[in-house]
């Protein structure tokens, strides 16, 4: 039976700036994977368009400077691609998953494309010499990641 989960999405000051439910699919040693359903209006994004229902697989770590969402198409299944978020490691508390927003992001479209997404708003970011290598690092990992598939 899967469990309840709150996600929560925070800026570097630790501010949540979005939050929304779903439902663990199951726990692993240094992550959760979880499932969630789009909650905002369609929305076009690259070469798709996010729809409302559309389903995440969602898998947060807490070892890994990343997280990665899988997502499907609310009306035939399809996969649409991954969209993954550069941020600090998750923190897993009671019912709940939380991480800082890096602003960095892959898109990987279901064709195996990346786009690199939001590296100015990244730039912007103050973060240290080494949280800034952490977060490159991490893009990185994700596009080797994704080219092998």
């Amino acid at each position: 039976m899967s469990e309840p989960i709150k996600v929560l999405k925070k800026n570097l000051e630790g501010r949540v700036t979005w939050q929304y439910e779903g439902q663990v699919l199951r726990r692993e040693r240094n992550a959760v994977v979880l499932e969630a359903f789009f909650n905002r209006p369609d929305l076009p994004f690259m070469d798709v368009t996010f729809k409302k229902n559309d389903r995440f697989v969602e898998t947060f770590y807490t070892d890994r400077w990343y997280n990665i969402f899988e997502i499907y198409d609310r009306d035939d299944g399809n996969l649409k691609g991954w969209y993954c978020n550069v941020g600090r490691p998750a923190v897993l508390s009671d019912g709940a998953v939380s991480y800082v927003d890096l602003a960095l992001d892959l898109w990987v479209s279901a064709d195996g494309k990346q786009t690199v997404l939001d590296e100015a708003e990244f730039d912007e970011l103050s973060l240290d010499v080494s949280e800034r290598e952490k977060a490159l690092s991490a893009l990185a990992e994700l596009q080797r990641l994704f080219k092998k598939q």
